[in-house]
């Protein structure tokens, strides 16, 4: 993740919490770093293991409460895929895609600005967009693959 992403995710958390009279706890901001650490997406498990690598033992409540309050501030996004809660870190960017194999639930990014543009420019009646997740269900080419060698053999037989 860029520094300058960092830096401005630091400085919404920052605002958010003075005009809240929240305080600003060293835990918050470490948890922040160590979010934006990650390239893509991770669990909950996985940020409380990089916590633990960086010397910064949290617990795993203050863990969730803390990735809420990002959420809440559009720091972070949340998906629900189909073996496993995931996240990622997105600073206000809660718009994109994502293709998901139903066989081994491997996920991957979908990158396709045509399909961006026709879902960003949709008018929607009495609704102002603000983002949008799509997830796109199918099987990948690994699992296509040994799927079509075991029938293959099957039909050997």
């Amino acid at each position: 993740m860029e520094d300058g992403q960092l830096l401005k995710a630091k400085q919404a958390l920052s605002e958010y919490l003075e005009e809240n009279k929240c305080r600003k706890t060293p835990e918050r901001f470490a948890i922040l770093d160590a979010v934006y650490q990650f390239d893509g997406h991770f669990t909950l498990e996985e940020l409380g293991d990089l916590m633990e690598k960086n010397n910064f033992r949290v617990s795993r409540a203050t863990l969730y409460n803390t990735i809420n309050l990002f959420l809440k501030l559009r720091l972070v996004v949340k998906h629900a895929f189909q073996k496993k809660t995931v996240y990622e870190a997105c600073l206000y960017n809660d718009s994109h895609s994502h293709k998901i194999c139903t066989v081994c639930g491997k996920v991957g990014e979908v990158h396709n600005a045509m399909l961006d543009d026709v879902i960003e420019n949709l008018k929607l009646k009495r609704f102002h967009q603000k983002g949008y997740s799509l997830y796109i269900y199918g099987i990948c080419s690994t699992c296509l693959a040994k799927m079509t060698r075991k029938r293959g053999k099957r039909l050997k037989k």
